[in-house]
């Protein structure tokens, strides 16, 4: 099992940039789960679940389905996502994104906060309408536009041992039309969801995952005539799962969707996971494969090879890269850039960017990361397994239990903090540790006046929290395992957000915590982007 896990470490490190004619899985590393796909024009657009944190559901651009740019968020504001009181991973699950003509129609769940609804737009960094219910149950919602111009949605219904299920619907009200049908019970695997339906060539295909969302994942596909059914599976079902293929540095894939370029080609992207020992902590992650029909009518995915870090790109669009994003946020803009997000709401109340100009300002709150609320706490995902984040705060507490600083967040019952922290006595650095619900004191040492600049270093196995202030360094304070935060110790569908936090049990005596910059570094400088 040890060297199995070194020769997997391996290559989730040595991946290496891609050659000519290749790319590089994950193509959305980090927290960016549940992809669903569409193509407009020579444009490609993609969209993720969000779960707990606002705003929701990015809508990420590319020119070549490689290089991906944030263009905006489809629910962002609190009409849209109600978010209070849903515990860590609740809220928003899987979406739907589909598109054509320049009009823009997502479909998802919030679990919690009304169920099933529609929203769109003209322009995919919005505005999104308001939300148009859906009053249908079930998860994993799906809209197939036929060519008759009728409008299905395709769900999960009765959750682990379910079925797909399906009606037409007014895409403009959200109203069923006609009878709702179970079309397809699966393959016998636990968890028939994710479904997405297609016409291709005559033929109505279903594509779906069995599995679970976790390591027995994988792709099921099934085809009819009437998008009604009865269907019948493909014989090489499931088409895609490394179940049975523990050695792949790739795990977990599953809940997949199909686009084809303008010149014919098709591809899928999906979820998956780089696992290290079986353990996976920056969250479920958006994976491309090329595909390919055979003469018989069924998929092929990349060839039928296993999937993995570096995969052949035959039929690709030309690489269009985009810039590169700077390491270094200055909060010198009049808005938050589009990376950083929240919990359960703007939050506009606990940050500002004028009180203070050219530093984000936490006014910190009565809320902890281990409330069920909305804390002051300004993230952003966790991206890379190796990289570094550093941010310089400007704090100075005048009461036990007064502190902010850097804060790698999983859920409430999980998470690590670097804090300057008052004691009534003058101030400490602190590292805190929250794991399974219990919190606990790692280090804490003395600190005089002044800025101080906290630092996290991530492996695939550890983080190593520094501090520099004046001329006093320490870049190894604290040293503490990835597994506390991954999906397998720490339950949820998330992944680990790294940001900045401030909180006090009086707010009102709370002094501010300005942070001048927060600095985001890759390890590997030849990252897509």
């Amino acid at each position: 099992m040890m060297r199995k896990s070194l020769l997997i470490l391996s290559a989730l490190l040595c991946a290496g940039s891609a050659g000519a004619g290749e790319y590089r899985n994950p193509v959305l590393p980090g927290f960016h789960p549940d992809p669903s796909i569409c193509r407009d024009g020579s444009d490609y657009y993609l969209a993720t679940s969000t779960f707990e944190y606002y705003p929701g559901v990015p809508i990420f651009h590319s020119r070549d389905l490689v290089h991906w740019k944030l263009v905006g968020h489809a629910l962002s504001t609190p009409k849209q996502l109600p978010l209070a009181g849903q515990k860590s991973s609740e809220g928003i699950f899987a979406p739907t994104l589909r598109c054509g003509n320049g009009r823009f129609t997502m479909i998802t769940t919030n679990i919690a906060g009304g169920g099933n609804f529609i929203v769109h737009a003209n322009s995919p960094s919005g505005p999104w309408s308001e939300p148009i219910p859906v009053k249908v149950e079930g998860i994993d919602p799906s809209l197939f536009f036929d060519d008759d111009g009728k409008v299905y949605l395709t769900h999960e219904e009765g959750g682990e041992h379910g079925c797909i299920a399906q009606v037409e619907i007014d895409v403009a009200t959200g109203q069923p039309k006609g009878e709702h049908k179970r079309i397809w019970n699966g393959t016998g695997g636990i968890w028939p969801e994710g479904p997405h339906l297609y016409k291709i060539n005559g033929w109505y295909y279903l594509l779906h995952a069995e599995g679970g969302t976790s390591y027995g994942h994988a792709v099921i596909l099934a085809r009819s005539r009437s998008p009604w059914g009865p269907f019948e599976g493909a014989p090489g079902n499931p088409i895609l799962t490394h179940r049975d293929r523990p050695e792949q540095p790739l795990q977990a894939l599953g809940h997949a969707d199909l686009v084809q370029t303008p010149e014919g080609k098709w591809f899928m992207v999906m979820l998956g996971v780089r696992a290290l020992s079986f353990k996976h902590h920056i969250g479920r992650e958006t994976m491309l494969a090329p595909v390919e029909w055979t003469a018989d009518g069924w998929l092929k995915i990349n060839g039928g090879a296993p999937l993995g870090l570096k995969v052949q790109a035959d039929g690709l669009p030309p690489s269009q890269p985009w810039p590169a994003a700077p390491v270094r946020d200055d909060f010198d803009g009049a808005t938050l850039g589009l990376d950083w997000i929240f919990l359960r709401g703007p939050a506009t109340e606990l940050w500002s960017l004028t009180d203070r100009p050219g530093v984000l300002r936490l006014k910190g709150s009565t809320l902890s990361l281990a409330d069920i609320g909305t804390p002051a706490f300004v993230g952003r995902r966790q991206e890379d397994l190796q990289m570094r984040a550093a941010t310089l705060l400007d704090f100075a507490p005048r009461a036990k239990g007064q502190e902010a600083g850097l804060a790698l967040r999983m859920n409430e019952d999980n998470h690590y903090q670097l804090l300057v922290a008052g004691t009534g006595k003058g101030r400490v650095l602190r590292l805190t540790t929250r794991v399974k619900g219990v919190s606990k004191v790692v280090r804490e040492t003395a600190l005089g006046p002044g800025q101080v600049e906290l630092s996290v270093r991530g492996q695939p196995d550890r983080y190593v929290f520094g501090y520099r202030i004046g001329g006093r360094e320490d870049a190894a304070f604290g040293s503490l395992p990835t597994a506390p935060l991954s999906s397998e110790e720490a339950g949820g569908f998330t992944g680990v957000v790294i940001g900045m936090v401030a909180h006090a049990p009086d707010r009102a005596a709370m002094p501010p915590a300005d942070f001048a910059w927060f600095d985001y570094q890759p390890a590997d400088a030849g990252r897509q982007h």
